[in-house]
C-alpha cells in the first residue's frame, strides 16, 4: 500500500559539542594541530606543501613517534592533513629564480585559530574537510613500485594503474553506507561491531545467491583485504573503531586471507563500528551527496504538519523521541490542536499520521484534553478522541456510534498496513477487531473510507479463519463495487 519511503531510519546524533570534543580527539587531527603549532619561520615545505624529507624526522620526534620510516610517513600524514584542512597556509618560494626544487614557507592559518576560539560548528567543520581528505588517500591507488610509472619524461602512467577513482570511491561510499544503516538500523548507533567478511559480501554477493562461487568468493577476499587497508586509514580520523585482520591469517606473500568458513572466529578477520563522530560524518556526505538521511531533531523546529508528515514511517521509539524535542521545543500549549489539524485527511499516509498524533497526544498530557473533547464529533478524528480520553480515565467520554467504531477499525488497520508492522500482531489485530462485532463484515464495506476495500482485502489475506477470510473478501468486493474501483 505504500509510497516511495525514506531510504534510511533516522539516526540519533550526539550533540555538537560532544562531537567536536571527539573531533579534536581524534588522533590524525590532534597531531595534524600539533604539527601546524609547531611549524615556524624556518620551516620549509616542498612544491606540493609538503614538509621537507629533512624535517620529517623533528617533526615525528615532536610528535612522540618512532624515528624511522613509520614514524616519518604518520608525521607526513599528519602534516598533509593540517595543510588540507587550512591549519597551515602555504607560501610559494618568492623571485624570479625560484625553481622546481625551491622550498616555500609556512604560516598559521586561520582555520588553527578556530579549533580552539570557534564554535562547535566550526570545529566540525574542519574535521570534516579531514575526512575528505582521508577519504581520498584510502580510495587512492596502492603502487608496488611508483618508479615503474614514471616515464621518462616524469609523467605518469595512470592508465598502467587499472584504477578507476570513480568506482573505487563508489564502493568505499558503499561500504560506508552499508554500515551506516546496519548501526542505524539496530539502533546501536555506534555500538555494535560488524565483521569485515560481511561488509565485503554485502558490497559483492548477489541478494538472490545461495551458494557463493569460487569466483564470488575471491572477490569477497579481495575486498576483504582492500576495505582492511582502508579503515586503517580511516580509524586515525575517529569515524570508525577497528580491529583488524590478524595478520597470521595471512597467506603466503601474493595471497588474500579467504573469507572465514562457519566455524571459525569470524573476529579474527576484521571487526569495525561507527564512532558517534562515524554516524555524524556520513551523515553529513550522505547529505551532500543529495541523500535523504534523517536524524532525530531535524523536525523540531517545525510545524505540527511538517513532524506528523516526517515521522510516518519512522520506528516508535525515534518518533516519540522527535516528538518529545518537537513538544520542548514548541511548548504544549495549544500543540494538540495543532497535531489534532495535522492528523486530517484521506490520503495513504493519513492513517499513520493519525496513529502517530495519538502517540504525541499521550505526550502532551492532560493540556491536550479541552481540543481532544472539541473533535469528539469529527468523523476522522472521533474514535481517535474517544481512545485517548478513555486511555486517560477521563469521565463523560460519550459513546461513539457504530459508524465511528467501523471507520476507526479500518483506520487503526490501515496505519498498520502502511507501516508494514509484524505480521502476527497484524493478524491479531485484525481478529480482535473483526471479532468484536459479530456481524462486523456485513457492515464494515459501507464505511467511507479510501482504504476499506485495501483493508477489507487484506483481512481475507490475514484472517486465520477461513469463514471469516472469505466473508472479508466478500465485503471488499462490495466495497470496490460501491466507491467504482
Amino acid at each position: 500500500m505504500s509510497e516511495e519511503r525514506p531510504t534510511l531510519p533516522p539516526v540519533r546524533l550526539h550533540s555538537e559539542a560532544e562531537l567536536a570534543r571527539d573531533a579534536l580527539a581524534a588522533p590524525l587531527l590532534a597531531r595534524a594541530v600539533r604539527l601546524a603549532r609547531w611549524a615556524g619561520p624556518e620551516t620549509r615545505v616542498g612544491a606540493g606543501g609538503e614538509l621537507v624529507e629533512a624535517q620529517l624526522p623533528a617533526a615525528a620526534e615532536h610528535l612522540g613517534l618512532a624515528a624511522d620510516e613509520d614514524g616519518a610517513a604518520e608525521a607526513s600524514e599528519a602534516w598533509r592533513l593540517a595543510v588540507d584542512t587550512g591549519l597551515l597556509d602555504i607560501h610559494d618560494p618568492e623571485g624570479d629564480d625560484a625553481g622546481d626544487d625551491a622550498e616555500g614557507t609556512v604560516s598559521a592559518g586561520e582555520n588553527l585559530g578556530l579549533l580552539t576560539g570557534g564554535s562547535p560548528q566550526d570545529v566540525l567543520t574542519i574535521w570534516l574537510d579531514g575526512l575528505e581528505a582521508v577519504h581520498a588517500d584510502a580510495t587512492a591507488p596502492v603502487f608496488d613500485d611508483f618508479a615503474d610509472l614514471v616515464g621518462e619524461d616524469g609523467s605518469i602512467d595512470f592508465d598502467s594503474l587499472d584504477w578507476d577513482p570513480e568506482a573505487e570511491a563508489e564502493f568505499l561510499d558503499g561500504v560506508l553506507g552499508n554500515l551506516y544503516l546496519l548501526t542505524v538500523g539496530d539502533g546501536s548507533e555506534g555500538e555494535a561491531l560488524v565483521p569485515l567478511p560481511a561488509l565485503a559480501a554485502s558490497m559483492i554477493v548477489p541478494d538472490d545467491m545461495g551458494e557463493p562461487t569460487d569466483d564470488i568468493l575471491e572477490q569477497v577476499s579481495e575486498a576483504m583485504m582492500r576495505l582492511d587497508d582502508q579503515f586503517r586509514l580511516l580509524e586515525p580520523i575517529g569515524i570508525v573503531a577497528y580491529r583488524p585482520v590478524d595478520e597470521t591469517l595471512l597467506a603466503e606473500e601474493g595471497e588474500e586471507a579467504q573469507p572465514p568458513a562457519d566455524d571459525e572466529d569470524v573476529s579474527r578477520y576484521g571487526m569495525v563500528r561507527l564512532t558517534p563522530l562515524g554516524l555524524y560524518g556520513i551523515r553529513a556526505r550522505m547529505l551532500e551527496a543529495g541523500i535523504d538521511a534523517p536524524a532525530i531533531g531535524d523536525l523540531a523546529d517545525k510545524g505540527a504538519d511538517t513532524l506528523l508528515g516526517g515521522i510516518v514511517y519512522y520506528p516508535e521509539a525515534a518518533a516519540r523521541s522527535e516528538v518529545e524535542q518537537y513538544l520542548a521545543h514548541r511548548g504544549a500549549d495549544g500543540a494538540a490542536g495543532e497535531l489534532l489539524d495535522a492528523a486530517r485527511g484521506g490520503d495513504q499516509q493519513a492513517p499513520l499520521r493519525r496513529l502517530h498524533c495519538q502517540q504525541a497526544l499521550a505526550l502532551v498530557g492532560a493540556e491536550a484534553e479541552p481540543a481532544v473533547r472539541a473533535v469528539l464529533d469529527d468523523a476522522e478524528l472521533g474514535g481517535l478522541a474517544r481512545v485517548w480520553l478513555a486511555e486517560r480515565g477521563a469521565a463523560d467520554v460519550p459513546p461513539p456510534p457504530e459508524s465511528m467504531i467501523f471507520w476507526l477499525a479500518i483506520d487503526t488497520i490501515a496505519a498498520q498496513l502502511e507501516a508494514d508492522g509484524d505480521l502476527d500482531e497484524l493478524q491479531g489485530l485484525v481478529e480482535g477487531l473483526s471479532g468484536q462485532h459479530s456481524g462486523f463484515f456485513d457492515e464494515v464495506w459501507r464505511v467511507a473510507h479510501p482504504a476499506t476495500a485495501d483493508v477489507l482485502e487484506a483481512m481475507g489475506r490475514l484472517h486465520s479463519d477461513k469463514k471469516k477470510a472469505k466473508e472479508a473478501r466478500k465485503a471488499a468486493f462490495k466495497a470496490r463495487s460501491r466507491s467504482g474501483d
